[in-house]
């Protein structure tokens, strides 16, 4: 089994950064057999998403591409900035395949200053893994200022739901039939005008 876990963060050091890998460091110590590739953002060079074929990309943004293709679940971490996702981690949702996710199991991780952005796990990360076909592990964890000292993830209440949202996406995705993904959206191609 591959799960990939992907900090959507452009900083360093962030909350970010520091709840997913800490949720990859954890699934590598518990769970020996299975592969954890990590995506973190800052470290590829991704290009902009421009209406190609996910085919055409090359370089970084291909093998960011490939290792979500490849593996059979996401944890997925990002920042909230005025209450939504940043646009360097949205880009990946543009870019990847409409089938990337379709059956797998996704698990979502926001970080922020304050509770006030919490939700918006609920209502930017979810649709965007509805309309991927994907199944979302029911719960997920947020985490804020308070739980992080000295550039350290503190909070062990945090950290503890850290590891269950992992344990759960693993048994979650052991068990889920990846085919029980609804009915077949219409078929939307990839095509720009400047490619008419």
């Amino acid at each position: 089994m591959k799960i990939a876990v992907i900090n959507g963060s452009l900083s360093s050091p962030s909350k970010t950064y520091l709840t997913t890998a800490y949720v990859a460091d954890y699934i590598q110590g518990q769970y020996p057999d299975i592969q954890v590739p990590f995506i973190d953002l800052k470290d590829y060079n991704i290009v902009f998403c421009d209406a190609r074929d996910p085919e055409d990309y090359e370089g970084d943004t291909k093998e960011v591409i490939d290792i979500i293709r490849e593996a059979d679940a996401l944890l997925v971490g990002t920042p909230v900035y005025r209450g939504s996702i940043p646009g360097s981690l949205k880009n990946i949702f543009d870019i990847i395949p409409n089938d990337s996710l379709k059956g797998k199991v996704v698990g979502f991780i926001a970080t922020g200053g304050t509770y006030h952005h919490f939700l918006a796990i609920e209502h930017q990360l979810k649709p965007l893994a509805g309309y991927f076909k994907a199944h979302v592990v029911p719960g997920n964890v947020y985490a804020h200022n308070e739980h992080f000292h000295n550039k350290q993830l503190i909070d062990e209440g945090i950290k503890e739901r850290l590891k269950e949202l992992s344990d759960s996406l693993i048994e979650l995705s052991k068990s889920i039939n990846k085919s029980a993904s609804g009915p077949e959206h219409p078929l939307i191609p990839r095509k720009s005008l400047s490619q008419s």
